[in-house]
């Protein structure tokens, strides 16, 4: 489990096509930092296994399933990620509790500046739309935020100077495609409610 806080903003420095599968060889001194073979980080948002690591760097290896369903697929050498380690048990929960299971892929749609903060519109799968609430939690590209407003295709968030600063979404532009996954909890509430409505109809 993550918490959708970003502690590092790394970067591809490999990538090597293995058919149906990609290598990433990802720069990140703060998150392998004591890593080893087996551990999990989350690269944009996208839980990923180490495979190895070392001089600040590690290698996981990135499933066809993966590469499918989330915007992994479009990471070429040099581009800047998203970089968080897994929660400590008796940790603080900083943001909110994230699988790292990416449910869909948007678009960033309208960027509106202002003098503190940033508000950015991102386009929402339909099929995720009901998971969406304002002043929900959704993460983008791995990093937990809070959703100001919400639309049967669209969300938007308010983005502060930290997040500007210390993630990719303070470069990504109108356009540029983002991870998405929503709060799990919407939908267990969801498969309990309608598993019952059909064990009532049976």
């Amino acid at each position: 489990m993550f918490t959708g806080i970003v502690e590092e903003l790394g970067e591809i420095v490999a990538v090597e096509n293995l058919g149906d599968a990609s290598r990433f060889q990802v720069r990140g001194p703060v998150v392998t930092e004591g890593a080893r073979h087996g551990d999990s980080i989350a690269v944009n948002g996208v839980c990923l296994t180490v495979v190895d690591t070392g001089d600040g760097q590690f290698s996981a290896d990135v499933m066809a399933e993966t590469l499918n369903r989330s915007s992994l697929g479009a990471l070429t050498v040099g581009s800047r990620v998203n970089l968080e380690r897994p929660m400590a048990l008796g940790g603080r929960l900083g943001g909110h509790l994230v699988q790292g299971h990416v449910d869909g892929t948007g678009t960033i749609i309208e960027r509106k500046p202002s003098e503190h903060w940033e508000i950015v519109t991102i386009s929402l799968p339909s099929e995720l739309a009901r998971y969406v609430v304002e002043k929900g939690s959704i993460t983008v590209d791995g990093i937990s935020l809070t959703v100001v407003d919400a639309g049967p295709d669209y969300f938007s968030v308010s983005l502060i100077p930290t997040t500007l600063d210390l993630t990719t979404l303070g470069v990504k532009q109108s356009g540029d495609p983002v991870n998405l996954e929503v709060d799990v909890l919407a939908k267990y509430v969801e498969r309990l409610l309608t598993h019952g409505e059909k064990k009532a109809i049976e």
